[in-house]
C-alpha cells in the first residue's frame, strides 16, 4: 500500500491540533483521577486556567463525620516552644497526583478513619490528576492545591525549581521523614535543600524494566528480552509484518511519568543518539497506549507479549496472571524513590503535613494491597500487621536494595525533559503507522534477503538517528542533540506558545525522513 503524502498528513495533523486547542478551552482540571498513568477520576470542578485532563469517573469514598472543635488539636514547632493550633473548620485537603484510582481510594477510605484525620479535622481529600508537562500550570491556576503525591523525582524536582514545593516543618511530618533512609541502592529518598530542609520525601520505592507474557513469547517463538535494546529487534517486528500484530506495548510520554524515566533511563544508557536508535525501532514494533496502566493489561491479557512497566504494575501482573514475569535490565535500570511533598499553594499547610505523616508511617499499609503490590518507603512497613503478611514483596525489597544500578543524572534528565516528550509524541506517537510502514518494509526487504545486515543497520540508523530540523524561532536548521533538547526545553518553559512551534517542526521533519525512506526502499522491492 503506498503511504499517504506528506501534505495529505500536515492536513490531517493540522486539523487535529485545531480541535484539541478548541475542545481544551473546555476541559477542567478533575478531581479524583488519573494516576500513574490516569485511571480514574471522582469528579469535575472548576479550575481558573486551561489544564487537561485524562480521567474517567469512579465511586466517591464518603467523608467522614466532622469532629468537634476540642478534638481538632495540632501541636506545631516553632523555635524552642511549642504552640497549639485548633482546626475550626473542617479541612477538605486537594491532592494533585499521578497515582491510579485503586491507590486514592486505598488512601482515602484508610486516611479518613484514622486518628490523625481526626485528630486534624480533615473530612474529605479530593484527588486531581492532570499529565505531568501541565502539572506547574495546573497548580498555580487553581491555587488550592494542598499536596503532590506521586510522579517521580524529576517532576518533583520541576515544581521545587518553580518554587511550588515547600518545606516540611511540623514535628509529625519530620519524624515521619526521618523513619525514611536517606537513600536506598543509592538513590535519594528525600530532596534536601540549600537551607537544610526537605523538599520532597519518598513515599514508596520504584525500578523500571518490562514484564513479559511467556505464552505469548512462546506462541511466536521469540526469546525473553533482557536489555531494552532488545525491544527494539526486528524479530519483534516480524509478527507485525505476518500479521500486523504488534507484540511490544509502550506508552506516550506526555501522558506517563513512568514510561518517560524508561526513556531517560535508555538515552542515559545507550547514549542520545544511539538511544534514540533503540526508541524510535522500540516504537516501531510497538502498539502506543496512553498511559503505562493500559501498557501492563495488554500484557496480562496477552494482547502483546512484553510491556515496559515500572515494577509495582509487574508485580500486579504476576499476581494476575502466572504467565507474566516482571524483568529488572541488569546493569539498564534506576531505583526511584516516589516523592510526596507540600505545596506552596497549600491553604492547610498544618493538615497536608499530617496526611504526608500519614502516608509515610501508618498510611505505607496500602501498598500491600493486592491490587497495588507497591514497595515502601519506610522499611518499618513491614512490621505492620498487613507488611507481614507480604514476604513476597520483602524478598523483592531486599533484593532491590542491591541491585546493580547504572549511573543516572537527574539533572541531565530535567534539562531536556520537555523536549524529549513532545519531539517523541511529534515523531514516535503521532506518526506511528507511518513509522511502521517504513519498518514493516523495512524487515520485510532483510528477512527475504533482498538487503544485507550492514544496508539493514544502515537503514536503521536513518530511520532512528536524531532529526536535523529548521528551528521555528530561528529559521536556522538544527540537529535535535541533547544540547538542543535542553536549549529547546529552556525556550518553551519561557514561552509555552513555541511548543506548538517545535512540535509541527518535528513533525514536518520527519515525515519527510519516512516518506523518504519508503521511496528507497520500494526501489528495492519493497
Amino acid at each position: 500500500m503506498s503511504s499517504p503524502t506528506r501534505n495529505t498528513y500536515l492536513i490531517i495533523l493540522g486539523a487535529i491540533a485545531i480541535i484539541a486547542v478548541l475542545a481544551g478551552a473546555f476541559i477542567f482540571l478533575s478531581p479524583g483521577g488519573g494516576g500513574e498513568e490516569g485511571e480514574t477520576a471522582t469528579e469535575q470542578a472548576e479550575t481558573k486556567g486551561e489544564v487537561e485532563t485524562e480521567t474517567t469517573p469512579t465511586t466517591e469514598t464518603p467523608a467522614e463525620e466532622t469532629t468537634t472543635e476540642a478534638e481538632a488539636v495540632e501541636e506545631t514547632t516553632t523555635g524552642e516552644e511549642t504552640e497549639t493550633k485548633v482546626e475550626t473548620e473542617p479541612v477538605v485537603l486537594r491532592i494533585l497526583t499521578r497515582h491510579p484510582g485503586e491507590i486514592q481510594l486505598a488512601a482515602k477510605e484508610e486516611f479518613l478513619k484514622s486518628d490523625i484525620a481526626r485528630k486534624f479535622n480533615i473530612v474529605d481529600i479530593k484527588f486531581y490528576s492532570v499529565p505531568p508537562v501541565s502539572w506547574i500550570n495546573a497548580i498555580e491556576s487553581r491555587g488550592d492545591i494542598d499536596i503532590a503525591w506521586g510522579g517521580g523525582p524529576t517532576l518533583f524536582d520541576q515544581l521545587n525549581q518553580a518554587g511550588l514545593l515547600a518545606p516540611l516543618t511540623t514535628d509529625l511530618a519530620l519524624e515521619a521523614a526521618s523513619q525514611v533512609p536517606d537513600t536506598f541502592a543509592g538513590a535519594p529518598m528525600k530532596r534536601v535543600g540549600d537551607d537544610g530542609m526537605i523538599y520532597w520525601v519518598a513515599a514508596s520505592v520504584a525500578s523500571f524494566g518490562f514484564t513479559v507474557n511467556h505464552e505469548i513469547l512462546s506462541q511466536y517463538s521469540l526469546p525473553v528480552p533482557e536489555r531494552w535494546a532488545d525491544l527494539g529487534s526486528y524479530v519483534y517486528g516480524v509478527p507485525l509484518v505476518l500479521e500486523n500484530r504488534p507484540v511490544v506495548a509502550i506508552a506516550d510520554p506526555t501522558r506517563s511519568t513512568s514510561n518517560t524515566r524508561m526513556y531517560q533511563i535508555i538515552l542515559q544508557a545507550y547514549g542520545w543518539e544511539e538511544g534514540w536508535i533503540v526508541l524510535t525501532t522500540t516504537a516501531a514494533n510497538a502498539l502506543v497506549e496512553g498511559g503505562s496502566a493500559e501498557v501492563r493489561d495488554d500484557v496480562i491479557q496477552g494482547r502483546v507479549g512484553v510491556g515496559i512497566t515500572i515494577d509495582f504494575y509487574g508485580y500486579t501482573a504476576m499476581r494476575a496472571n502466572p504467565s507474566t514475569e516482571y524483568i529488572i535490565p541488569e546493569g539498564e535500570t534506576i531505583i526511584n524513590g516516589d516523592p510526596i511533598a507540600l505545596l506552596t499553594t497549600s491553604e492547610n499547610p498544618e493538615a497536608a503535613q499530617a496526611f504526608i505523616a500519614w502516608v509515610l508511617t501508618e498510611g505505607q499499609k496500602i501498598w500491600f494491597r493486592e491490587d497495588i503490590n507497591r514497595l515502601p518507603a519506610n522499611p518499618n512497613a513491614f512490621n505492620l500487621p498487613e507488611g507481614m503478611m507480604r514476604s513476597d514483596l520483602k524478598e523483592v525489597y531486599d533484593k532491590l536494595s542491591k541491585a546493580r544500578s547504572m549511573e543516572f543524572s537527574d539533572e541531565r534528565a530535567l534539562q531536556t525533559e520537555l523536549a524529549m516528550q513532545l519531539y517523541f509524541k511529534a515523531t514516535l506517537v503521532d506518526l506511528n503507522s507511518l513509522l511502521k510502514e517504513v519498518w514493516k518494509i523495512l524487515i520485510s526487504l532483510y528477512v527475504s534477503g533482498k538487503i544485507d545486515e550492514a544496508t539493514f543497520e544502515s537503514y536503521i540508523n536513518r530511520l532512528g538517528q536524531p532529526l536535523s530540523y529548521i528551528d521555528p524561532l530561528t529559521g536556522e536548521t538544527v540537529v535535535f542533540t541533547e544540547e538542543d533538547a535542553a536549549r529547546v526545553t529552556s525556550i518553551i518553559k519561557e514561552n509555552p506558545r513555541a511548543k506548538d512551534q517545535y512540535i509541527s517542526a518535528w513533525r514536518e521533519a520527519a515525515i519527510e525522513r519516512y516518506e523518504s525512506l519508503l521511496d528507497e526502499l520500494s526501489q528495492l522491492g519493497g
